[in-house]
């Protein structure tokens, strides 16, 4: 996470985390929620991977939900982080888009395509991270 971002948080919720990527990750996951997003799954892949942290990975039910989930993650992660994608990927298709932050890579991911590429399984050797069954997610 960058310093900036650190920086932002601490000013923000007036504590420093421990992880404050992981409450990055949360802020997504969140996002997803609330547009109504299924099957939401944290990966933190720092230790296996070199391309991020953490992912998160949402399931859309159809390519407009798909689309609504990732611009509610995009303005939630600007409001709340000052934060926008430095890429993203499949917006125009809405079956599969992608949303590189950086140290979060988001993925939400139409049924047949989240099935086909089956990305838990090959990130199956990241550490899930829990989110709770009730209520919001990280709370």
């Amino acid at each position: 996470m960058t310093d900036y971002t650190k920086a932002n948080y601490v000013a923000q919720k007036g504590t420093v985390s421990p992880d404050p990527t992981r409450d990055f990750a949360l802020t997504i996951a969140r996002a997803a929620e609330d547009r109504k997003g299924g099957n939401i799954l944290m990966l933190k892949v720092a230790e296996v991977s070199y391309l991020a942290d953490y992912f998160v990975i949402v399931t859309g039910f159809s390519r407009v939900q798909v689309r609504a989930i990732s611009q509610a993650i995009q303005e939630k992660v600007e409001q709340e982080w000052h934060r926008l994608p430095l890429r993203m990927e499949g917006q125009a298709e809405g079956s599969w888009v992608l949303q590189d932050y950086g140290e979060v890579i988001v993925h939400i991911l139409m049924p047949k395509e989240r099935e086909f590429y089956n990305l838990e399984a090959f990130w199956g050797h990241a550490e899930r991270i829990s989110l709770p069954a009730s209520g919001r997610v990280g709370e």
